[in-house]
């Protein structure tokens, strides 16, 4: 037993074969071989392109919260701000920028990286890097929001309502349960 502080530990196998067998519109499906403790191991995952996200507050200490549709889940579920890592070559800040803007016709005066997290290490390699806005105000001209975005709602909630609602399982959108509770113990230690 080690008194270190816990850590993931970066690992690798040899991946003897890689192919996807599922190519979708969003993101695809890797089926890799993997060469691991003498034996061949095949793992099937969602390759996906990574995502961002955006805590955002208002001057009063309000979280912006966007009400969708999200068919895999089958709700209209309150989340962040929030999008893939689709266009090539944006960084991670300036994609999350992007999406407070597309998303919410807004933008902000600071910004700082809140906490990364893997959706789920079993069966994505998806990684979302959540960033805390604040000093935020709208934008010069609202976007013009297609598909699922088209019905957005925008609401501004304070953070003890949202984490209310997240332990009493009235929001289940992973982004919005990591981000909140993840500020909810900075303001707690007085960070």
């Amino acid at each position: 037993m080690t008194d270190a502080p816990l850590s993931d530990e970066p690992a690798s196998f040899e991946v003897t074969e890689s192919t996807v067998v599922y190519e979708g519109a969003v993101w695809n499906v890797r089926r890799d071989t993997v060469a691991y403790n003498d034996d061949a191991m095949v793992r099937e995952y969602i390759d996906h392109t990574g995502a961002v996200a955006v805590y955002a507050e208002d001057d009063e200490g309000r979280v912006l919260v966007i009400q969708q549709y999200r068919h895999p889940v089958g709700l209209r579920d309150w989340e962040l701000p929030a999008g893939l890592l689709d266009n090539p070559g944006e960084d991670h800040l300036t994609a999350a920028q992007r999406e407070l803007g597309e998303e919410a016709d807004l933008q902000a005066d600071t910004w700082e990286q809140l906490v990364r997290y893997n959706t789920s290490s079993g069966g994505s390699n998806e990684f979302i890097q959540i960033y805390r806005a604040r000093g935020v105000h709208a934008t010069e001209s609202a976007f013009e929001r297609e598909a699922e975005e088209a019905d957005i709602v925008v609401r501004w909630v304070p953070r003890a309502e949202l984490v209310e609602a997240i332990l009493d399982g009235r929001l289940h959108n992973s982004a919005l349960t990591v981000a909140t509770l993840a500020v909810d113990a900075i303001e707690r230690r007085g960070a």
